[in-house]
């Protein structure tokens, strides 16, 4: 499985990122060694995600989501959330 998610920062605000081992990719990103975003805003936490068959479309989707507006992933975290 492919996973597009996001992480809820320290300092609140949101990374999005996809990988194909979501817990030992989150675990990175709390030990500081996955992003230079995140390592500056630990600890941070699961918030948001979405499961897909190929890596394509989990990295088609992390795309859009970063083109999104701080508010529109606000409502993806509220309505959808981790499932």
């Amino acid at each position: 499985m492919n996973y597009t998610y996001m992480l809820r920062c320290a300092d609140n605000s949101l990374y999005t990122g996809w990988t194909n081992d979501l817990e030992n990719r989150v675990a990175q990103h709390n030990l500081g060694i996955a992003s230079k975003y995140t390592r500056s805003r630990l600890p941070v936490e699961l918030a948001y995600l979405e499961v897909f068959d190929n890596k394509n479309d989990a990295m088609k989707r992390e795309c859009e989501i970063k083109k999104l507006e701080k508010w529109q992933k606000e409502v993806l975290v509220k309505n959808v959330g981790v499932m």
